[in-house]
């Protein structure tokens, strides 16, 4: 580039006031279950958005005004697409229409535990082979610290541009609740890191036209770790909690009433409640990406692989408290009619990514049960060339039980007609904790909240 071509592309340069109030475009790489509602959310607020994803099925739904994705209705789309303001493509050329890019693609693990970023490499080339002077970019994907200047960063700079003053680079983790009505991509504060002052300014300017609050940091790095501290601090005290419910249940102590009683405490203490393990696309995955990066620093992320190892027990735990069960009224797992209720990994969505449940589900049928599975949110389930489909939850199903287990509490669930329609219940969620005790039935196990004999065939009656 020479210096007349640098004074030219310096004159045509945005200023903040462009980012601020000008006729932004705005690109979103991944239209998952985070690039979605962020460019429904842009759209929103009168901004011009186009939406890049590799999967046609995602390009033409959008483009037909559907919806993918639970938390964002189709009524969204659809609304947006007609007013002009949304579109999606599969052609990554159109990248340099856009004046901010938002990457919002998935950052799995890879077999041993190691972080994938191939989608951020993807996503950084196509935007690195149409970058042009003036852009702002900004990663939203989880992953670890280092990322955005030591794999990004680079990419870009081959362009010849320079960075805080030809084009700007930032990292934003996603703070997506999949599920949550209350709390939502707008108001949710958004942390922000910039690789330079003038990359923070010009980030904060084009995020804060469709969010509330903006929490700028020192740099990316810092932005980075604070992703995983969020989602590290949960995981590991979501272990705490369901290795003191395997201690209160060696005790014969109710981990429930204790964790009640210990969130009396005005000072010094948040409730944490166990379940059937870890599930979904960030807890039981995020923490691992700093685990990572530590081991090539030579330092041993103790808490966490101990977190993960203690999250990782708890289908087993519960599988154990089946057997447990079934042995109570004189049957093995072995040639067992089981029904597991709710196959997603938290309530009222119908995401089963790392999903407690199916680890169940295999558990189950090793030991030779007869397994069957019903979640009004997800109609199939296949993992391991295994596939599984749900069935209706009447009567019929109920009484071709001989035991059930409530791994996800959906709220459509009638818990008291579950609970009366049950031979015996493994409630994994205390979901049905309180009409046990009104019941006077949950004594002494407490994770089996209802024992009773096997039914009668086609009766769903006890004996």
């Amino acid at each position: 580039m020479t210096n007349a071509d640098t004074d030219a592309s310096n004159a045509s340069l945005p200023s903040r006031e462009f980012f601020e109030r000008g006729d932004l475009t705005f690109g979103v790489v991944g239209l998952g279950y985070v690039g979605l509602p962020l460019a429904i959310e842009v759209a929103g607020s009168g901004i011009r958005t186009i939406g890049f994803d590799v999967v046609p099925a995602v390009v033409d739904g959008v483009n037909q005004g559907r919806s993918h994705i639970q938390d964002v209705p189709g009524a969204s789309v659809s609304k947006m697409r007609e007013e002009g303001l949304l579109e999606a493509t599969a052609e990554m050329a159109r990248l340099a229409e856009c004046d901010v890019i938002s990457i919002c693609v998935p950052t799995p693990l890879g077999k041993t535990r190691d972080p994938d970023i191939s989608y951020i490499l993807q996503a950084g080339q196509a935007i690195a082979d149409t970058l042009r002077p003036g852009q702002l970019i900004v990663l939203e994907s989880t992953t670890y610290p280092g990322t955005t200047r030591e794999v990004l960063l680079p990419l870009f700079e081959e362009r010849g541009l320079e960075v805080g003053r030809e084009f700007f680079l930032c990292f934003s983790p996603e703070r997506v609740d999949p599920g949550n009505e209350v709390w939502q991509t707008r108001n949710t504060p958004k942390v922000l890191g910039g690789i330079t002052p003038a990359c923070v300014a010009a980030g904060e300017a084009a995020y804060r036209r469709f969010i509330d609050t903006i929490v700028p940091v020192s740099s990316p790095e810092a932005a980075e770790l604070v992703k995983i501290l969020e989602n590290t601090f949960r995981a590991v005290n979501i272990a705490l909690v369901n290795e003191t419910a395997q201690i209160a249940d060696r005790l014969g102590v109710d981990i429930w009433e204790v964790i009640e009683a210990a969130a009396t405490k005005p000072f010094g203490f948040m409730k944490f409640t166990p379940g059937p393990g870890l599930g979904g696309h960030c807890i039981p995955v995020d923490p691992h990406y700093l685990s990572w990066k530590m081991r090539t620093l030579d330092f041993r992320t103790r808490f966490i692989e101990l977190a993960s190892e203690i999250n990782a027990e708890m289908p087993r735990f519960v599988v154990q408290k089946v057997r447990e069960a079934l042995n109570a009224g004189r049957k093995a797992v072995n040639g067992s009619r089981i029904l597991i209720l709710g196959v997603a990994y938290k309530p009222n969505i119908d995401d089963v990514r790392e999903s407690p449940a199916i680890d169940i589900l295999h558990e189950l049928e090793r030991e030779g049960a007869d397994v069957r599975y019903h979640d009004p949110y997800v109609p199939e389930v296949r993992d391991q060339g295994t596939i599984w489909r749900g069935v209706e939850l009447n009567d019929e199903t109920m009484a071709w039980a001989d035991l059930v287990v409530l791994v996800t509490d959906h709220r459509d669930f009638d818990l008291e007609w579950i609970f009366d329609r049950s031979p015996v219940l493994v409630d994994s969620r205390n979901a049905t904790g309180g009409i046990a005790n009104v019941r006077g039935e949950g004594q002494p196990q407490r994770w089996i909240v209802k024992t009773g004999t096997t039914p009668s065939a086609g009766t769903g009656e006890e004996q």
